[in-house]
Order: structure tokens, then sequence, then C-alpha cells
């Protein structure tokens, strides 16, 4: 599997949009992002929904405790009154809990997602009550390694796009995004990028 930052779709890019090239010069590039596959970090992507990585992280660690790592009969042994006690909303504990019992009752077996195309693993992920679009493209990018996506539900790289190519809408950014393909999650890895570096944030402690 070629990794998402690699010298063909760093070439393409600059060659097709200045953009990349001003990135680059500025802030170098970024690292190759990845995730471990499976229940964990699933969990953890559903815990980033709407909120800072940050504070999501926090919920995480509060989360996983002492523990050598999250399982779904783990998180099945916590109650409503423990899991706000670990900052995850009422509605997130719900989520927590279907994930689980999905993986119990082998509705999603994270072993088969690497043997399916991108828009199944979308559809056996989104099938779960709380994993929307987002969840399941970040999962298909930071652990499956998807080259060619790019979530336009994430805010972060969304503003960024706004900013860097002064466009207002969502319908602007997606027409511009569609011009990136087929490395879209390159590009994406690059916004990101701007995007924390400009903020002096790094994205590796919270991985």
């Amino acid at each position: 599997m070629m990794p998402i930052i690699n010298d063909v779709a760093i070439q393409y890019l600059c060659e097709i949009d200045p953009i990349f090239d001003n990135i680059i010069e500025k802030y170098g590039l970024p690292p190759n992002w990845s995730r471990p596959q499976g229940f964990e970090t699933l969990v953890r992507i559903i815990l980033e929904q709407q909120v800072s990585l940050e504070s999501a992280n926090t919920a995480y660690r509060k989360l996983k405790g002492d523990a050598s790592e999250l399982t779904p009969q783990y998180i099945l042994n916590f109650s409503d009154t423990e899991l706000r006690a670990c900052y995850i909303s009422r509605q997130k504990s719900v989520y927590l809990r279907e994930l689980s019992k999905a993986v119990l009752n082998n509705t999603l077996d994270f072993d088969l997602l690497h043997k399916l195309s991108t828009e199944d693993v979308k559809s056996v992920l989104t099938a779960i009550k709380g994993i929307g679009h987002w969840t399941a493209e970040v999962y298909l990018i930071m652990c499956l390694q998807s080259p060619d996506l790019f979530p336009l539900g994430d805010i972060a790289a969304l503003n960024t796009v706004k900013e860097l190519k002064l466009v207002d809408t969502k319908e602007d950014v997606a027409s511009i995004v569609e011009k990136w393909q087929p490395y879209r999650t390159t590009a994406l890895f690059l916004m990101w990028h701007y995007y924390l570096k400009k903020r002096n944030r790094s994205f590796e402690s919270i991985l």
C-alpha cells in the first residue's frame, strides 16, 4: 500500500493547483498520519465527532483508564453515570454501545473491512447507529489509508479550503476538491497540516 504522502501524489497536486506548493513551501510536508485498524480507533473517532480533538482525547483517556485496550465488553460494562464521568454525552454513550453490540454479534468484523471497496466499507459502518459519513471516511483514511477521500464534513479541512481558495460555501469547496482526484486524501493531509501548523498545534500528540 502506497503511503498517502508520496512523490507521485505531491507532484500531481502541485502541478494542478499552486496552493499546494504554497503550503509545502511554508510548512513542509505533513506526516503520513495513520491509526491502527479496529474497535479502539473507531471508538476514538466517535468521541471526536463535533468536538475538538483535545476534548475527545480527554474523554478517551478517562474512558480507557488503566485498561490495556478498549474492548466491546469493556464499554458495555460502563453505566450511564460512569460514561458521563468520562465526559461522554448520553448520545455518544448510545453510539459506543451500539458499536460494541455490532462487534459482539458479528455485524461488524474489522478483519474483513480491508477486503471491501470504499463504498462497501462506508455502507457497513454507517449501518451502525451513530456512525455517519464523516466517521466512516475518517476510519477509511486513517486506518485503511484510502487514497481518494476528502470528507466535506470535516470542519478544519472545509474551512482551510475556504480560506486558501477564497470561497464561501461547501458547494464551492466540493467543486474545488473534485479536481484533486485521484489524490484527495493527500490533499486532505496537506489541508490538515496547514490548519495545525498555522495554529501551532500538533496532531501527533493525540493519535
